[in-house]
């Protein structure tokens, strides 16, 4: 886990933004400019690292929902709105970009898109990415909730969907909260199921993800698709 140094003798980050750019921020400056003002006692600086060190690190810090955020002590609720706008923005950018017709076309860029949905939640959700011959994001939904047992994905229903979005090709992934994203019997029989019952309409199931908080897992590359 990383740890954020706390600052003592600080710029102001707004003016070094301003002169040199934001890369060149540390963290916590960049959560200053963001939050606005500190705590008493503590200036926007510090109380950014001291959010970054409380939830280790930026990550789970954007990822917190409201109830989590707002048990903070000097995170009311236009902070803790701040935050969770910024986390969404992030998420709509992703999308956006994706959506503005870039391909899926690499395993690093899959993770990184469906970590964005999933990571963060802390029940499990099985979502379906639908993309056209080229492998250009259509649109993604959520096909379940709940464990793989108390919620099933159903083959038949998924291949509707993804006629219905006229779907080339078919990504699934969905999330394991214990933190753990290798694959169950489960999951691998599942996957099986609907490369089957999706080959039957000339449509590819390319890869089925399981994403936890640090790490993503790809059944295709494992050998399992």
């Amino acid at each position: 886990m990383s740890t954020y140094r706390f600052i003592s003798d600080q710029e102001r980050p707004r003016e070094r933004l301003i002169s040199h750019g934001p890369e060149v921020l540390t963290t916590p400056e960049l959560l200053a400019i963001v939050l606005r003002t500190g705590t008493s006692g503590c200036d926007a600086v510090n109380f950014g690292a001291r959010l970054l060190n409380e939830f280790g690190g930026l990550r789970n810090l954007l990822a917190a929902d409201i109830a989590l955020l707002q048990k903070v002590k000097g995170l009311g609720n236009a902070k803790t709105c701040q935050l969770l706008a910024i986390h969404e923005l992030a998420k709509r950018s992703l999308e956006e970009e994706l959506q503005s017709r870039n391909a899926l076309d690499h395993p690093h860029k899959v993770k990184a898109y469906c970590s964005s949905k999933l990571a963060h939640l802390n029940v499990e959700h099985c979502m379906a990415i639908y993309l056209d011959t080229r492998y250009r994001l259509i649109c993604s939904e959520q096909i379940s909730q709940g464990t793989l047992s108390q919620a099933s994905v159903y083959p038949r229903e998924l291949v509707k969907s993804s006629l219905k979005h006229h779907a080339a090709a078919v990504i699934i992934a969905h999330n394991h909260p214990s933190g753990i994203p290798e694959p169950s019997m489960a999951d691998i029989s599942l996957t099986k199921h609907i490369q089957k019952a999706l080959q039957l309409v000339d449509i590819k199931l390319l890869d089925h993800l399981i994403v936890a908080a640090e790490k993503a897992v790809s059944l295709a590359e494992k050998g399992h698709l």
